[in-house]
């Protein structure tokens, strides 16, 4: 028995929801990060939904598989950039770090 793509469809805007919800809302660096890279993965699993039409072309894994190297190299990026936040001003919360120059 196949899933549906339509179920697919429905799981990638949940948990891109969830993923906006969570970069709209939280002061913590390391918490946006990690709803910038729930939303990467709810677009993986959009376009794997797409992909599953198509059974003769891969065109939707081989996007997958542009995001996730894509989405590696930004937690890459990001975590490098949290820690010089974290060694120049002690803390990782976005609110306190409002100046960009001393």
């Amino acid at each position: 028995m196949a899933i549906p793509s339509e179920h697919f469809y429905i799981l990638s805007a949940v948990l891109f929801t969830i993923g906006l919800f969570i970069v709209f809302t939280r002061k913590n660096a390391i918490a946006i990060l990690m709803g910038i890279e729930i939303m990467l993965n709810a677009s993986a699993l959009n376009l794997v939904g797409f992909g599953r039409q198509d059974y003769d072309k891969m065109g939707g894994n081989i996007f997958v598989l542009f995001i996730i190297v894509i989405a590696a190299a930004n937690a890459a990026v990001g975590l490098a950039l949290i820690l010089q936040l974290y060694h120049h001003y002690r803390t990782i919360t976005l609110d306190e770090t409002t100046q960009l120059k001393d």
